[in-house]
């Protein structure tokens, strides 16, 4: 591409470039949620390409600590007048600045922008280590999580364990995208109904709430029935007062296990029938109609 036609803006993309946008995204969604060890080489080799991208002397040290607490250890052996803020600031995401690099590689690649060729060492550290320190003369790797779960919505989330967990301990909890203590998913029966109502940050007392089970939050709450059914897989719907939430309603639910469900629905539900087909995305009618053929 000549000089005049990279100074030249790109009003619009041909069908085959506009074909690799979705390449791009699945390639970098890869590269971002990377599990395992760090590529120590392939990672010594583009955090050099970087540096003298930037201009800077290569660096001669290079550390592998297994994930962000033993890096943490690392430099702060190497500079004890850190402080762990100090050393966090000090982090750059490596494959999780594959949200950014991404949009670069297709450009460079694709479009043959040529001024992004600057940041394939950071591409390529990306696609080799997860988070890392740059300092002056010595870089600290750190191995990618050995574990990482989302819902199916792509939410962080891990019923049974960590959603994220690193070589070295750190682990994070997290209930549907919302962080929550370790023994609300690793020692359930600590968790109790009071607990969950009078949590004071509102998003992890809902995720409490939900880990419980509605049905056994909503016997400890002043339930008032709106509407029952006459079938019990129908279920009762009910509205309740949630401390600082709000009124919400529910319907309860039996389900052909005899177990008890309540699920939350939203807040113009008139009856439970209506309720009870909304959770599946159907008119009331139609349920009724379908549970008469079955």
């Amino acid at each position: 591409m000549s000089k005049t036609e990279a100074n030249t803006k790109i009003k619009s993309l041909t069908p085959e470039q506009e074909e690799q946008l979705s390449v791009y995204r699945d390639k970098w969604l890869k590269i971002g949620l990377a599990t395992g060890p760090v590529d120590f080489e392939k990672a010594k080799a583009a955090v050099c390409k970087a540096y003298r991208s930037a201009g800077l002397k290569e660096p001669t040290v290079f550390l592998k600590a297994e994930g962000p607490l033993d890096a943490i250890k690392i430099i702060k052996q190497m500079q004890p007048s850190f402080s762990v803020s100090d050393i966090n600031s000090s982090f750059t995401y490596g494959s999780q600045d594959a949200n950014w690099l991404g949009f670069y590689d297709y450009f460079k690649t694709v479009l043959n922008i040529e001024e992004c060729s600057k940041l394939e060492g950071l591409m390529e550290l990306a696609e080799s280590c997860g988070w890392l320190s740059m300092f002056e003369d010595v870089v600290v790797f750190q191995d990618r999580p050995e574990v990482i779960k989302f819902d199916d919505q792509n939410r962080l989330h891990c019923e049974d364990g960590p959603a994220i967990s690193y070589k070295d301990g750190l682990k994070v909890y997290s209930w549907h995208g919302i962080r929550v203590p370790k023994d609300w998913i690793e020692n359930k029966g600590t968790l109790s109904p009071e607990t969950a109502l009078t949590w004071d940050n509102v998003e992890q007392r809902r995720a409490a709430c939900e880990i419980l089970g509605w049905a056994t939050v909503l016997r400890k709450l002043d339930a008032r029935v709106i509407d029952c059914d006459d079938d019990p897989q129908i279920g009762t719907l009910v509205e309740v007062n949630i401390p600082e939430i709000g009124r919400e309603r529910f319907i309860k639910v039996l389900c052909g296990t005899g177990r008890e469900f309540a699920i939350p629905v939203p807040p113009d539900m008139k009856t439970a029938l209506e309720a009870n087909a909304w959770t599946y995305g159907l008119d009331g009618d139609i349920l009724k109609q379908l549970e008469i053929r079955t």
